[in-house]
């Protein structure tokens, strides 16, 4: 069965969002006070509806509850109306509610009413993309629940020559491989601890944000 998500705020985020989960195939319902953008959503989205999300009776139309997902995707134009949503969403009972934040008061406030996750989608990818040009031997990095997340990356040179076993990463770094994808090979294969790693192996790591800059610098 499809997941029902509602999408709530359509500027660029937010409308990438919804579009990227309907290619996906969730079932969105994209809403924005704004006319111009729900035009926008209808030509993909399941439901699209234009309505102010600071008015309770408006906003319970949505079915909260019954949605898998409540995504408030309102970005700096409106605060204000971001937090007021995502307060009525969790007093409507819906079962999971993702705020977008821009900065940090506003993802403090925001977990204040009661959103179960906040995001910071500017943060995040600017994050993400200064660690890919600070660390030439890692490819990609994504999030992986609130506090995890997921790497692709080729083995630092101290550690080239090592296996798994020797290096015990895990206990040194906090970073688990749970993948390894060799040259040549096009599959991804459980690693081998036993298995000396070389410069060309890829790694699919599981770490704690902040993990890997530790064992970037420190290896």
């Amino acid at each position: 069965m499809a997941k029902q998500v509602v999408v709530i705020g359509l500027g660029r985020f937010g409308l990438t969002l919804a579009r990227v989960l309907t290619e996906r195939g969730a079932e969105v319902l994209a809403v924005d006070a704004r006319d111009d953008r729900v035009r926008t959503a209808s030509a993909f989205a399941a439901e699209a509806a234009c309505f102010d999300v600071t008015d309770s009776e408006a906003l319970a139309r949505a079915s909260p509850a019954q949605r898998d997902a409540c995504i408030c995707a309102i970005g700096d134009d409106s605060k204000e109306s971001s937090i007021i949503c995502t307060a009525l969403l969790r007093q409507m009972g819906a079962r999971r509610v993702i705020a977008r934040a821009n900065d940090p008061l506003h993802a403090r406030i925001l977990q204040l009413v009661g959103a179960h996750e906040v995001v910071n989608p500017i943060r995040d990818f600017g994050e993400r993309f200064a660690h890919r040009l600070v660390y030439d031997r890692l490819i990609s990095e994504m999030p992986l629940g609130e506090d995890l997340v997921i790497s692709e990356l080729h083995p630092p040179a101290s550690l080239v020559g090592h296996t798994l076993a020797q290096l015990k990463l895990p206990q040194r770094y906090g970073v688990t491989v749970v993948a390894v994808r060799q040259k040549g090979h096009g599959a991804v294969v459980l690693p081998n601890p036993n298995e000396t790693l070389k410069s060309d192996d890829i790694l699919i790591v599981v770490s704690q944000e902040g993990a890997i800059p530790r064992l970037m610098e420190q290896t």
